[in-house]
């Protein structure tokens, strides 16, 4: 079986003048309150529907009805986006 051959030209890489300054600023760790407050959501959003259905759905606002459901998911997506920024 023939050998392949070898790549003759080299890897392009762009001038260092080009590359785009943002990747250095985009390094910097996330602050200490972002996974905090994610997690905060999380929790929040899960005992709100807990209560909403062991309560019979009586609890946390009767008046809501079924957007007690749309609150208490709605905090668990909110936490999912906060969580996109986290580095």
């Amino acid at each position: 079986m023939p050998k392949s051959q070898v790549r003759k030209k080299k890897v392009y890489t762009p001038p260092t003048d080009i590359r785009p300054a943002a990747a250095a600023a985009s390094k910097k760790p996330s602050p200490m309150w972002l996974p905090i407050s994610a997690v905060a959501l999380i929790v929040i959003g899960i005992a709100w529907l807990v209560v909403y259905y062991l309560s019979s759905q009586q609890y946390p606002v009767e008046a809501l009805r079924y957007w007690n459901l749309a609150i208490g998911f709605g905090c668990m997506v909110a936490s999912l986006g906060i969580l996109s920024r986290w580095r």
